[in-house]
């Protein structure tokens, strides 16, 4: 990674995000190496439900490109974007003859980052 891209470039990070992240990973691939624009559009008309805190995230790190970096939306790509796992909660469910099974709620450490750039 060139050093003077590594200055352009922006995140935004969203923790405990309670979706599985197998889920949200299948939502951040869509948007990999998009514009700004696309990737927001994309999200709007995805039919998933992780597509919503995907976006609230990319609408995140370019308000961030923007107010501490001073970048222009316009011309802004998303260059990474990826889901890692949180903790999980272990929660039991009652069965038959007295035994439990284990369910496991599984959270997401959501990641986008920005850069100026064309869209691939």
């Amino acid at each position: 990674m060139a050093k003077n891209n590594a200055a352009n470039e922006v995140s935004a990070t969203a923790k405990y995000v309670r979706m599985a992240p197998r889920k949200v990973r299948m939502v951040v691939d869509t948007i990999r190496n998009k514009s700004v624009e696309r990737a927001l559009e994309t999200l709007q008309f995805s039919s998933r439900a992780a597509a919503e805190p995907v976006a609230k995230v990319l609408r995140s790190a370019v308000a961030n490109a923007e107010n501490n970096n001073g970048l222009r939306s316009a011309g802004l790509v998303v260059k990474y974007a990826y889901v890692d796992e949180g903790p999980t909660l272990k929660r039991i469910r009652p069965r038959a003859k007295g035994s439990a099974s284990r369910i496991n709620k599984r959270t997401s450490h959501i990641t986008v980052v920005v850069a100026p750039g064309k869209e691939a």
